[in-house]
């Protein structure tokens, strides 16, 4: 313990020198069952439910087969609280304090993290409180049924960090302005440019107003304002799932980018370390298997700290016309904290994801056909634009409100948006009934189903299919 606490304070002074800028650290040292809880969980404190326990099953299964380890967690707090696996030899934990340092680093200067709430994990132990009181008055039943189904769309909430509020008296104040009086005698200039018919017809209280006035990404949030169908509890267990969904949002938008920094910084850190010869090949074989690139799937850690490698080089060493564009030499360091500062994964791999990374790292498209997977594109633009379209929206479907009063009776219409990857019909079957449950009354679902336009409905009886 004591070598362990040298070696902390060692690394966060290298650390500090390299410029990362963090929260206070606070570290523990857990067994195995207390890491994999607070995996299943995503935190040390949170309410109860069934799938945690399922998620931590297979977790702790993982582990004790040795198919998998959790080394480490850093929770985006402050102070950031890093859990160390009780097991680690010295070496594994002087890798993974540098590791977790470059990740609060990054939640506390990435933009994306700029609203986060930095005392979550007390407000997730509030929360866990609140909802154990709903349990003792309504029943432990009732409230897992519901927070089943707030579960199903947790995921459709508006990341942005800018969103403006609207609401009945925003409505009504831009009927006022289209209503209001000229206060220069060159006001009707404005209107020059409308249509002279529509000007002719008289305005009516009868014609419907759109609701939402715009489609509404964020359905938990629209649900939670107009739904009839919520009790006063319910209403607030919803505020909180929200709130706890808005902070692990901005880590599904820069998983590549967190990563490979962490991995980046934990190299660099350790090569100013005075190491062992075992230490130095204990941690080039650690090492090695985090950051190994995969054949199948992406490794973001391996795929992040390429990117970044790939900057420091490029910038360091500026071409003629990067130079002319205001590229200084040896400026590859200061490039990184800016990307790190201002991009998110899909900006990150757009802007610095090169043709000659992608060739060098042989990176490629590929299908399963028949009982085999075939390799069918490794051109440039097709793999960057296939790794960005993974990373839209986290890489869940985008779903939008586009009528909350469809049929003129309160039913909710829900639009996919359709960018040539299909919904997962069973489950969408299964979860249009939890939006019903959450409305209250029918829901309907637009999206493609092989190139044709669908709706899919559900009356609190049976999912109906209909082409349009």
């Amino acid at each position: 313990m004591k070598a362990l606490q040298n070696a902390i304070d060692e690394i966060t002074d290298i650390a500090s020198g390299f410029g990362l800028d963090f929260f206070p650290m606070r570290y523990e040292i857990c067994p195995a069952d207390i890491i994999y809880t607070f995996g299943a969980y995503g935190m040390p404190t949170r309410f109860t439910h069934w799938s945690f326990g399922k998620q931590f099953h297979k977790m702790k299964l993982q582990y004790d087969l040795g198919l998998s380890q959790i080394y480490e967690l850093v929770i985006n707090s402050d102070p950031c609280y890093a859990f160390l696996l009780n097991t680690n030899s010295l070496i594994q934990n002087k890798l993974i304090v540098a590791h977790v340092l470059a990740h609060c680093d990054f939640f506390k200067n990435n933009v994306r993290f700029s609203n986060t709430r930095r005392d979550m994990v007390e407000s997730m132990t509030a929360t866990a409180e609140r909802i154990a009181d709903y349990e003792m008055l309504y029943g432990k039943d009732e409230v897992e049924k519901f927070l089943d189904a707030i579960l199903s769309i947790q995921e459709h909430i508006d990341p942005s960090i800018v969103r403006p509020k609207l609401n009945v008296n925003d409505v009504e104040a831009d009927d006022k302005k289209e209503q209001a009086q000229p206060v220069t005698p060159y006001d009707d200039l404005w209107s020059l440019d409308k249509n002279p018919s529509s000007d002719n017809k008289p305005s009516t209280d009868k014609q419907k107003k759109k609701f939402p006035p715009k489609p509404e990404k964020d359905i938990l949030l629209f649900i939670e304002e107009n739904s009839r169908e919520l009790a006063d509890w319910q209403r607030d267990i919803l505020t909180m799932m929200r709130e706890e969904m808005q902070y692990f949002w901005p880590q599904l938008e820069t998983k590549i980018m967190n990563e490979g920094w962490a991995s980046y910084w934990h190299q660099r850190i350790l090569r100013e370390l005075d190491l062992t010869s075992d230490e130095a090949v204990e941690f080039a074989s650690l090492n090695a298997s985090v950051v190994q690139p995969s054949k199948q799937q992406i490794n973001p850690y391996y795929l992040g700290l390429k990117i970044y490698e790939d900057i420091e080089e490029r910038y360091n060493n500026p071409t003629k016309e990067m130079q002319e564009l205001g590229v200084e030499l040896n400026s590859g360091r200061e490039k990184m904290f800016e990307v790190r500062e201002i991009e998110s994964d899909i900006s990150f791999i757009r802007n610095y994801l090169t043709k000659d990374l992608v060739k060098q790292e042989d990176m490629y498209l590929f299908e399963k056909q028949g009982r085999d997977y075939k390799i069918t594109d490794k051109d440039y633009e097709q793999v960057r634009d296939q790794l960005i379209h993974m990373r839209v929206n986290g890489g869940f479907p985008f779903l939008s409100v586009e009528d909350g009063d469809y049929m003129r009776n309160g039913e909710l219409y829900l639009v996919h948006s359709y960018e040539g990857t299909e919904l997962n019909l069973p489950y969408l079957e299964n979860v249009l009934p939890y939006i019903y449950q959450l409305w209250g009354r029918n829901v309907h679902m637009e999206t493609y189903v092989e190139d044709k336009k669908v709706k899919y409905a559900y009356d609190g009886k049976r999912v109906q299919r209909h082409y349009l």
